[in-house]
């Protein structure tokens, strides 16, 4: 590239001075003397020395030359062959061809006279061997500057890479991709949300489930976390450096557990990693366990009443009542055709299947009376209705109606369940003394109770409706002393509520 360029830039040096000869009057002028070489000469060799041609040769149209950087050659025939363009055309062109003086890159002019006619040529060369040199020694140059440059690089290079590898702790580049995948996969896949900042406050990283959460939508990238979430234990954990754990605190409806831990690196604290669950998770979690535990003891309940049943059976036919016990096997056995027939044949969900007949034997073993409403017809349950949610919220609706009636005479519960509409309703009556006005508005706060007894009470309802209100669903109750209480629980069938339905 160097070299072609030089070449082009030579050919057209020589061909801009030939033609600014080519047009000077003294020289047109001189053609028409008797002797144009002691005029045109000494103009043409002044020329010569100031643009550092390394010839200017000047002849007519016979190409006899009237100048010529060697004096002797004055008046002898121009050599190359190349000279036909212009004195016969009138072109202005750059050739290459060898002079007298060597191989050499010319630039061709034709002279006109006064009245347009071709009446000379004008030749101006730099030679080949010279033009070469200068390519060389450019070359050498650059070569010279291009080996500092890459010397310089790449000590640079090894420097920059040095300090990139102490900030990257010494990992290859697929590794820290690798690294950024895991991070993310793991970010996504934990329960928990994270929350990561910077020390100036402005959000780095949030995985989805801290989105939910906080009920937040689209990109928090380089945010400010002030109102997006409570950022007061962040800022404290930022300043002093020390985490802080299970803190507990209330956002937008919920309760949060939250632990902060600085991000150190060798000098200053750098950011905070906050990672936050709803305790309502965890409230869930108990409850489930401990309906669970409601549900075996129910179960157990079940199996000791059927076995002093069996007791009884086997007492009255040792003692020969076969009549006695034909009746109670009998009563029994219509009893049970008629809770199971509702049950199994218009209750056809499992889950409230399996909690009616605990609540059944639980019933029989307390003496209560509970009826099921043979109108009752209950599909099986949309996917986001759990049999967690099922256990707080019939679970502790009916173990309040057993304690409602328990101390009652002829003590009845009963339960009504339909699907027909776009909610699932659950009805619960019980033929207890009722609730007072008084009470009613007090009746799901948690805590409270009208029972006496040093027993921790009053945490049923307020689960029940908790869950019910996280299905989007809606609880209530009326009663009176006469008809007693009942609660209604109307559970939306699809997530968003009934808006969608249909």
């Amino acid at each position: 590239m160097e070299s072609k360029q030089i070449e082009e830039n030579k050919g057209r040096l020589a061909l801009e001075i030939s033609k600014t000869i080519s047009f000077i009057p003294t020289i047109i002028d001189a053609f028409q003397t008797s002797d144009p070489s002691k005029t045109i000469q000494p103009i043409v060799e002044k020329i010569r020395k100031e643009t550092g041609a390394e010839f200017v040769v000047i002849g007519n149209r016979d190409g006899t030359r009237y100048a010529h950087p060697m004096i002797t050659k004055i008046g002898q025939k121009m050599k190359g062959g190349d000279n036909e363009r212009a004195l016969s055309n009138g072109e202005y062109y750059i050739s290459k061809a060898e002079g007298s003086l060597g191989p050499s890159i010319r630039g061709k002019s034709p002279i006109f006279n006064h009245q347009g006619e071709i009446i000379g040529i004008v030749s101006v060369g730099f030679l080949l061997e010279d033009v070469q040199q200068q390519i060389i020694n450019n070359i050498t140059r650059v070569l010279i500057v291009s080996f500092f440059a890459l010397l310089i690089s790449l000590l640079g290079s090894m420097l920059l890479g040095r300090n990139i590898r102490r900030d990257t702790m010494g990992l290859e580049p697929y590794e820290i991709a690798t690294l950024y995948k895991e991070k993310n996969a793991v970010l996504h896949a934990v329960k928990e949300g994270i929350l990561a900042i910077d020390n100036k406050g402005r959000i780095t990283m949030m995985n989805q489930k801290a989105k939910r959460l906080l009920q937040l939508q689209g990109s928090v990238k380089n945010m400010k976390v002030d109102g997006l979430f409570p950022s007061k234990y962040l800022y404290e954990v930022l300043s002093s450096g020390n985490a802080q754990t299970d803190i507990e605190l209330v956002w937008k409806d919920k309760t949060v557990i939250v632990n902060c831990t600085p991000i150190i690196d060798e000098t200053s604290i750098k950011g905070v990693v906050a990672s936050f669950r709803d305790k309502t998770e965890i409230k869930q979690m108990l409850n489930t366990i401990s309906e669970v535990k409601s549900y075996s003891e129910d179960l157990r309940a079940q199996t000791h009443e059927f076995t002093n049943k069996l007791y009884v059976l086997l007492g009255l036919l040792q003692l020969g009542e076969y009549n006695q016990a034909i009746s109670m096997i009998q009563s029994e056995t219509q009893t049970l055709q008629f809770q199971n027939s509702v049950v199994f044949n218009q209750i056809k969900d499992s889950k409230v299947q399996a909690i009616l007949l605990g609540k059944l034997g639980k019933a029989s073993e307390r003496k209560i009376k509970f009826e099921i409403i043979p109108d009752s017809y209950l599909d099986s349950l949309p996917s986001h209705i759990k049999l967690s949610n099922l256990i707080v919220i019939l679970g502790n609706l009916l173990d309040n109606a057993f304690e409602a009636v328990y101390e009652c005479e002829n003590p009845t519960v009963k339960f009504f369940a339909t699907d027909i509409g776009r909610d699932i309703i659950f009805e619960i009556s019980d033929s207890g003394n009722g609730i007072s006005d008084v009470e009613i508005p007090f009746l799901f706060d948690r805590g409270y109770t009208s029972k006496k007894g040093t027993e921790p009470r009053g945490y049923g309802l307020s689960n029940a409706e908790e869950a019910v209100l996280e299905l989007n669903g809606i609880i209530e109750v009326q009663s009176n002393p006469e008809s007693g209480t009942v609660f209604t629980v109307y559970l939306p069938k699809n997530v968003q509520g009934d808006e969608n339905f249909g």
